[in-house]
């Protein structure tokens, strides 16, 4: 889980790498380096850290400002902790060729074994530095060209990679390979930008080229040639890059979280756009048209993914089942492949990935496939993996999301699941007027999210109140149970607090025992059928003199009484009530983390894009 940049053109290529290399800082930031050919030979500077510390490096070295033709990395940790020896790019024995490298190469140890036999010295402890030496010994073995050792190399190879390497034997030239891990090349006038994310790319052009799995790429200055690692050519059509640079911005805020967490009624909007059709009171979902009748024969369905999207399922197994009746299930991506899952003819697996990259969820994307499911992806980023690789599905068009904690696109996920089930559930069992109350009510959802925002000040001051407790409860039942989960889960990543989501009911077997005078215990507990229960559990949690925070519906008076502080959401029908009741649980998390001095967007040990298992 790293960030990849490449250059070669008529510019600075340290200019072009370090900008890249800010863009996708959100990917991995433990660490930072930079590879430029200059006067005959390879020019590196490296540094554990921000990229700011990488950048004073390059400043003392003028030679690295001069070359055009260059490769950046910025780390996030598997092999090896975070210093300048384990930061890429990692050389050959000879200094003379230079990798960058995302994923695992999982047979790292038997090759390094190997080549420590025939005199290789290594550096560094990382599994990459192995995958730069084995190329530097089948070009040491006669290897004609840079791209036959590469080619060559990654035969050896087990794991996943998204690699680019350059060699001061062939200057002028930039080869590029993927499995299981993204890379793009940009096309721009006069010069190629290689990279992991369109971020990178945005500030030169919009025009890319998406590399599949199992592909590699020769860039030279006036050519790119594309070809499977078998070496056998590839035509590639040029796609233009959705997003603009505008959108990769902070625009005014403090931090990208809090400006995605304030994009949420225009995003939504968006995402509802062309698909909830208020005239002819219909859903309209052009993604899933080939597969309607697929779909609507579904005896089962599987949703699989991981993190936040897991929670996102979760929300998606009430809607399937209470809309459009068809029983649900939700699995972990990271387990599903690895238990022999049971996929039956006509079961539909749905992957729910915000980058559509994630590996465990690619993972079990594929196993799916393998078994005879039909397979559906819910992503965010056209042009990802799990778009292509699905037989049909829906894109969020949530536009960009850079802080690491997902929040935007968590809510999005929710609206298409939302749109999923009406559409099959109209088609199953729902009446013609039910249908249309739920399409207006769900219309209405991005101005009741910003009554919800306009609250943030008084969730400010709460967060502010209580960020000085180690240990949070989260609680909702029916729907809101995942929110509860999500809510824990948002916390613990910015603010480092402990927090765990439950099942309201399930409290008094067992996490009872954690609660003690002064523990804030946040129930999300808006009017719905299990409102009255959920009372209940409210009164065991006072008794034991914890701290209530209650996430409840506008004019419920009632529940003042009995909690410490309220924060109320426009009430709406229940099945919709997630993606309102999710957003104080956002903001909480926010206010949490800045008061406690977390960077917010970019949260220790964690990275955007799981492309690692």
């Amino acid at each position: 889980m790293c960030g990849i940049v490449g250059y070669i053109g008529p510019k600075r290529a340290c200019d072009v790498l370090i900008e890249g290399l800010k863009r996708l800082e959100y990917r991995g930031y433990d660490s930072a380096g930079v590879c430029v050919y200059h006067a005959g030979r390879l020019h590196i500077a490296k540094s554990p850290g921000r990229i700011s510390e990488l950048e004073k490096k390059i400043a003392e070295d003028p030679a690295i400002q001069c070359g055009t033709v260059g490769i950046g990395h910025t780390r996030w940790a598997t092999h090896g902790e975070p210093n300048e020896a384990n930061a890429h790019p990692h050389c050959d024995l000879s200094g003379r060729i230079a990798l960058v490298h995302n994923g695992i190469i999982e047979n790292y140890a038997p090759l390094k074994r190997f080549l420590s036999d025939h005199g290789h010295v290594f550096r560094s402890e990382t599994d990459t530095e192995v995958l730069a030496q084995l190329i530097g010994r089948f070009c040491q073995d006669g290897a004609e060209t840079l791209e036959d050792a590469v080619r060559a190399a990654l035969s050896e190879v087990g794991g996943t990679y998204g690699i680019a390497v350059m060699s001061a034997s062939e200057p002028d030239k930039l080869v590029v390979a993927r499995k299981g891990s993204p890379l793009i090349v940009g096309v721009g006038s006069g010069e190629y930008i290689v990279a992991s994310d369109a971020s990178a790319i945005l500030e030169h052009t919009t025009n890319v080229v998406y590399l599949n799995d199992n592909e590699m790429a020769v860039v030279t200055r006036d050519s790119l040639r594309t070809m499977t690692l078998d070496n056998v050519p590839v035509s590639k059509e040029v796609e233009q890059i959705e997003w603009s640079l505008e959108q990769i911005a902070k625009g005014g805020h403090e931090h990208f979280m809090l400006k995605e967490i304030f994009e949420q009624p225009e995003v939504v909007k968006m995402c509802m756009r062309g698909r909830v059709d208020l005239r002819d009171m219909r859903i309209q979902l052009g993604g899933l048209e080939s597969v309607t009748g697929a779909l609507l024969r579904t005896k089962r369905l599987i949703l699989t993914a991981c993190g936040t999207a897991w929670h996102a399922a979760l929300v998606g197994d009430y809607l399937f089942e209470d809309l459009a009746r068809i029983p649900t299930e939700v699995q972990y991506a990271s387990e599903f492949r690895y238990r022999n899952p049971i996929v039956e003819d006509d079961t539909t697996v749905i992957a729910i990935s915000q980058s559509g990259e994630t590996a465990d969820t690619l993972a079990a994307l594929r196993e799916a496939k393998e078994k005879g499911a039909l397979a559906l992806g819910i992503v965010n980023v056209v042009g990802s993996t799990i778009a292509r690789e699905t037989d049909a599905g829906v894109y969020l068009h949530a536009g960009p999301e850079i802080g690491v904690a997902s929040t935007k696109a968590f809510t999005c996920q929710l609206v298409v699941e939302t749109m999923v089930a009406l559409l099959l559930g109209r088609k199953r069992l729902l009446s013609q007027p039910v249908m249309e109350q739920y399409l207006r009510e769900l219309a209405a959802i991005p101005d009741k999210m910003q009554r919800v925002l306009d609250k943030a000040e008084e969730i400010r001051k709460i967060a502010e109140d209580y960020v000085d407790r180690d240990n949070w409860l989260f609680l909702g039942r029916g729907y809101n149970y995942p929110i509860a989960l999500e809510g824990a889960l948002k916390l613990k990543e910015i603010s480092y607090i402990h927090a765990e989501g439950l099942p309201a009911a399930e409290m008094k077997h067992g996490p009872i025992a954690l609660i003690h005078e002064g523990m804030p215990a946040v129930f999300v507990t808006p009017q719905g059928p299990t409102y009255d229960k959920i009372l209940g559990n409210i009164e065991e949690v006072r008794a034991r003199r914890g701290k209530i925070i209650a996430v409840a519906s506008e004019g419920d008076e009632g529940i003042r009484s009995c909690c410490d502080r309220v924060i109320t959401v426009p009430d709406c029908p229940v099945a919709l009530q997630p993606m309102l009741t999710v957003i104080p649980l956002q903001l909480l998390a926010y206010y949490a983390a800045v008061a406690r001095g977390c960077n917010v967007d970019k949260p220790r040990n964690l990275a955007k894009s799981v492309t690692v298992e």
